[in-house]
């Protein structure tokens, strides 16, 4: 069975999503309970993924304390598997960023900077439409987060919210090619939160360059928890 056919099945699909967004080795029994079916069933659908190379098992006790008797066993999924399964990518999107900027570069403008603006612009717009459609009134940092939140969430972002004033990006739509061109994919990455930010009207919150190992190379502060630098260099780590 290959990896997609795997994940043809919603149940499988469901159970691979809830293992992968736990970040953690998970039992049969929490999978079953998550889900609301048997641990039998879980079991079941748990190996099919396994044999599926989306999974790796193990026994162990999750806690990592040792118990008398035989250990559970607890599944988490291979790190291939993320990369070339479940989270949404947007290569469409940047494909049509790097296009527009090519052309309308102007005679002064690097075909990077031409690649942030068309992205800032991008963001720019589809922050107003929400904003437009929602007419949230002036947002402080919790509120502006939080409806970021349901639009990158809709965009293959998976944000997770960590704290009041911070929401990470588990995932990079622009995966793997931020793996491969590293400055440019993350600045094109980050102009366009930026923008999205800008449209909606979330002036209390940035976006900024903070790459982690697996996850997007940008971070959503509040202003008081900023303490990256909007603009900066950096490469994504993956």
């Amino acid at each position: 069975m290959t990896s997609l056919a795997a994940l043809g099945d919603d149940l499988r699909r469901r159970m691979f999503e809830f293992i992968r967004h736990e970040r953690r080795r998970v039992t049969r029994e929490e999978v079953a309970e998550s889900l609301g079916i048997s641990r039998k069933l879980a079991a079941f659908h748990l190996d099919k993924l396994v044999s599926a190379g989306l999974l790796q098992a193990h026994y162990e006790s999750p806690s990592g304390i040792r118990k008398v008797g035989r250990r559970p066993k607890v599944y988490e999924p291979l790190a291939e598997a993320i990369a070339v399964t479940i989270p949404e990518r947007r290569y469409g999107m940047l494909a049509d960023v790097l296009t527009e900027a090519v052309l309308t570069e102007a005679e002064e403008e690097s075909a990077r900077n031409a690649a942030l603006r068309v992205a800032f612009r991008r963001g720019q717009t589809m922050g107003r439409a929400q904003r437009e459609r929602l007419r949230p009134g002036r947002l402080g940092v919790e509120r502006g987060l939080s409806l970021a939140a349901e639009t990158l969430a809709e965009f293959g972002y998976e944000p997770e919210r960590v704290a009041p004033t911070l929401l990470r990006l588990r995932n990079c739509p622009f995966h793997p090619l931020a793996a491969r061109a590293p400055e440019l994919v993350c600045g094109v990455n980050q102009a366009f939160l930026v923008g999205y930010l800008h449209g909606l009207g979330s002036d209390k919150t940035i976006a900024v360059l903070a790459p982690r190992p697996g996850s997007c190379c940008v971070e959503l502060r509040g202003e008081d928890a900023a303490g990256g630098t909007l603009g900066t260099n950096t490469a994504c780590e993956r």
